[in-house]
């Protein structure tokens, strides 16, 4: 059963199912989850919401209407159950679904409802009329959810667009690795929703370019390329017509094609001189397009795209660029990095699709010494070891890097001495 009640009546072990009022006023990103957290509950009392509406099948329940004036009970519908049918004490329960493959379902679902929102989004934006509404934020809300319950699971299916979907779709995916870097990075929920709603729009200016242009095979133009490039330009104005839009969504549309070294444009913005949205936009829309297919060109796998990214030093953030590699686990093979266990150890090539990465340790920091080879997952799980950080191998006694590397690579490593 749903209850409204206002925000300082909400207590520890409630179960919040919405907000009633504007999305601007309420301070979460997510609309249902517990409140088993004193800075979540302080938040929501301090918040302007006109009500908080709780579950009180799935949480604590508030005072009674006698106590409490504040108390509206909302009325659901009520939907008659069959009568279960007898089963024998031996029969085996009916088959369980695999928790992955639901969430599966449940990512391929959100992603066409994305599509179908960004091609509207992109028709009121041709037509002038583009706004912003309640159902962005819905499906920014259901993003969200999908990377709490799953960090890879819709971003890897966002990766398998077709040629043709990739200018509507790349939005959807852009929206959930901002969300998924700004996690990574510890932002709150606020900044993290704000995030989302940027990468949704952060090509809206495409809109502006000739159809023909943007799907163009070939290589394009000076002139044309001239031309692709005032998109930026035309999506921030855009945006900057619309009410309620978060500044950063302007920020990241303008400046997402910015460099590090300043050739990036539409400003030539050198280091942080642009935002860190905007540098997180960079990555983001980058990884994004390397790992779909295009007109122009096949997909890269993740590893490579990675990998060539990491090469770009003079064009990303490379401080940055880690962080992102952390909140998508995907590490280019052969890369140097501090392990939580406090070991170091070498990125290697991952054989299986979609398979959990591996590091191969070989140091023992706190000790000074090499270690026997030990070759272990990596993931966000305290079960699991971690990347922590890149490493620089001149800053280790570690030797000759380029032949070590290769013997780690190869298996034929031996613990020196």
């Amino acid at each position: 059963m749903l209850v409204d009640v206002s925000p300082d009546e909400i207590a520890m072990g409630m179960y919040v199912h919405g907000f009633k009022g504007s999305w601007l006023h309420h301070p979460f990103w997510r609309a249902k989850f517990l409140v088993d957290d004193d800075r979540v509950l302080e938040r929501i009392r301090s918040s302007t919401v006109d009500a908080v509406i709780i579950d009180i099948e799935k949480g604590a329940g508030a005072a009674s209407p006698a106590t409490s004036p504040h108390v509206a009970t909302v009325q659901v519908e009520s939907i008659a159950r069959p009568s279960r049918p007898y089963r024998r004490p031996d029969r085996q329960p009916p088959y369980q679904r695999d928790p992955d493959s639901i969430e599966v379902e449940r990512a391929r679902t959100i992603i066409a409802r994305g599509k179908r929102l960004v091609l509207r989004l992109f028709d009121d934006a041709r037509l002038g009329t583009l706004s912003m509404s309640n159902e962005i934020v819905g499906l920014v809300e259901e993003i969200s959810a999908s990377l709490e319950r799953s960090r890879t699971t819709l971003i890897s299916i966002a990766r398998l667009k077709t040629k043709d979907e990739y200018t509507y779709l790349h939005s959807v995916a852009v929206c959930a690795l901002m969300m998924n870097f700004g996690r990574q990075l510890g932002m709150d929920e606020a900044e993290i929703r704000d995030l989302g709603i940027a990468g949704l729009f952060h090509d809206v200016g495409k809109m502006a370019v000739p159809i023909d242009l943007l799907n163009k095979a070939g290589k394009l133009s000076d002139e044309e390329f001239a031309q692709m490039k005032r998109h930026t330009a035309a999506g921030h104005d855009l945006l900057k017509a619309c009410d309620k839009v978060p500044s950063v969504a302007l920020d990241v549309a303008l400046h997402h094609h910015e460099r590090m070294d300043g050739t990036g444009y539409p400003d030539g913005l050198r280091g942080n001189a642009f935002s860190l949205a905007a540098r997180m936009g960079a990555i983001c829309d980058i990884y994004d397009a390397l790992t779909s297919d295009r007109i122009y060109k096949e997909a890269w796998t993740p590893a490579d795209a990675i990998s060539r990214m990491r090469g770009w030093t003079d064009h990303l953030d490379q401080d940055l660029l880690f962080s992102f590699m952390q909140s998508i686990t995907v590490y280019p093979p052969g890369m140097l990095v501090r392990l939580r266990s406090n070991r170091l150890g070498i990125i290697l090539p991952n054989g299986r699709r979609a398979s959990r990465p591996r590091a191969r340790a070989f140091y023992a920091i706190a000790d000074g010494t090499f270690i026997a080879a030990q070759d272990v997952a990596l993931s966000d799980s305290l079960n699991t070891d971690q990347a922590m950080a890149a490493a620089v191998p001149a800053h280790w006694p570690i030797g000759d890097w380029t032949s070590l590397q290769a013997h780690l690579l190869a298996g034929s490593y031996v613990p020196p001495g």
